[in-house]
């Protein structure tokens, strides 16, 4: 009996997504427990497994849009007949005859290259509201019509608010494409399309800009003790049988584990915010952001409370390698109680970031600096970076944040703390 394989679910954002490649051959003997094909979320690459030995027809092709628990192939015995795949294609300019329009409910198409999309005024209307492409979603009217039963799913799924009601103020909305383009000279551009990636950062981060009420929280921090002890244990530290070093901290993870203490010192930071109530997390799970070919990830240092500087340095270092190689878990990088954006390699002195729910904070670190200080009627020289941390007004109080930027001054200016 052949046995199908589905389509699995790599996001918690989405239901819908597509095969990346196939690495294997349409109608090709496979083995159990060889990589079939590749799946890409916005994040990681996920591979899938025969589940089965025989003959592999595909009901799918590369860049489908294909939902969540939907047939891509199915595997035949080596002793059974290899039929052909009952995927039924629907080709939408030659669909069943629509019926009569009515108000409200009549179907427009529009086209885009060869694929016509047909949907209704008030379904269009929802879909453009809610930041949706409707060519990821699956009509269930006439002929293929994607109608409003279709769209609000699909809402529900980006996880944005329903539309405000008649009359009520809403943001402006953007120029149109078209519009866009028209202020440029043909020929003097290209146009490279969204990837998933791009189009969840812009969606995800959209959202919280509009829904989370942000405010920020500046301090100048002295590094000069974190540079000496960070250069001494770097010194001191083991080597293996090559004499290579076994950890070599970066300014980066002390970042981390004074973060993590920090929340741990101020524990009403370390929050979720949800309409049903406060979320209070006993673990500091912090988030870092690494910049990734075509966008970012923010894969997480579990407890980093409790784990040593040289356990962080390890662990964000793996992480960092199979981020940018598109190979995480989603367990690796989704959740987190707060974030750490630094972009002090890029001389960056100070910057502002965007919290990125479920988080309620997240530190923007800049570069460090030798400054001029004023010590009582002198003036000295000091290395010092600018931290902003970024606070949900909903979960964190502006004495509340401040309580935490404070905890992570001190432990950042005394590093012998986190030690203790």
């Amino acid at each position: 009996m052949a046995v199908d394989i589905v389509f699995p679910k790599v996001s918690l954002e989405t239901d819908i997504g597509s095969i990346s490649r196939w690495l294997v051959e349409d109608g090709s003997a496979v083995s159990q427990g060889q990589i079939l094909f590749e799946v890409e979320n916005d994040k990681v690459a996920v591979e899938v497994e025969a589940c089965a030995s025989g003959t592999i027809k595909f009901s799918h092709s590369c860049d489908e849009r294909i939902r969540v628990g939907e047939t891509v192939a199915r595997i035949f015995p080596p002793n059974e007949a290899v039929v052909q795949s009952d995927k039924q294609i629907v080709d939408r300019s030659t669909s069943n005859p629509r019926p009569a329009s009515t108000p409200g409910d009549t179907a427009v198409a529009s086209k885009a290259g060869s694929n016509r999309v047909i949907a209704t005024p008030l379904a269009r209307r929802l879909a453009k509201e809610s930041m949706i492409d409707l060519s990821t979603v699956i009509g269930t009217g006439p002929g293929g019509r994607i109608q409003k039963r279709d769209i609000d799913p699909a809402r529900s799924e980006v996880g944005l608010k329903a539309p405000a009601p008649a009359g009520a103020s809403t943001f402006a909305s953007s120029m149109s494409d078209q519009q866009i383009l028209a202020l440029f000279e043909a020929g003097s551009y290209h146009i490279v399309p969204h990837d998933g990636m791009r189009r969840t950062i812009a969606r995800r981060l959209t959202a919280s800009v509009q829904n989370v009420p942000h405010f920020y929280l500046n301090v100048d921090c002295d590094i000069g003790k974190l540079i000496a002890a960070r250069e001494e244990i770097n010194k001191q530290a083991p080597t293996d049988a090559d004499r290579t070093p076994l950890y070599k901290l970066s300014v980066n993870d002390f970042i981390i584990k004074a973060m993590a203490l920090a929340l741990q010192r101020v524990p009403d930071c370390n929050v979720s915010w949800t309409d049903s109530g406060m979320v209070k997390h006993k673990h500091s799970d912090v988030g870092v952001a690494v910049a990734i070919p075509g966008g970012l990830v923010t894969p997480i240092i579990r407890r980093a409370e409790i784990k040593s500087l040289s356990a962080i340095s390890d662990e964000m270092k793996n992480l960092a390698v199979r981020a940018r190689a598109r190979k995480l878990k989603p367990e690796e990088y989704q959740g987190g109680t707060t974030a750490v954006s630094n972009l002090g390699m890029y001389g960056i002195k100070d910057f502002t970031a965007v919290i990125n729910p479920p988080h309620a904070s997240i530190l923007a670190v800049g570069t460090s600096e030798d400054r001029a200080v004023v010590r009582g009627r002198d003036i000295d020289i000091a290395r010092r970076a600018s931290v902003t941390l970024s606070c949900d007004h909903r979960a964190i109080d502006g004495t509340l944040g401040a309580e935490l930027v404070d905890a992570f001054k001190r432990l950042i200016e005394n590093p012998t703390m986190m030690m203790v």
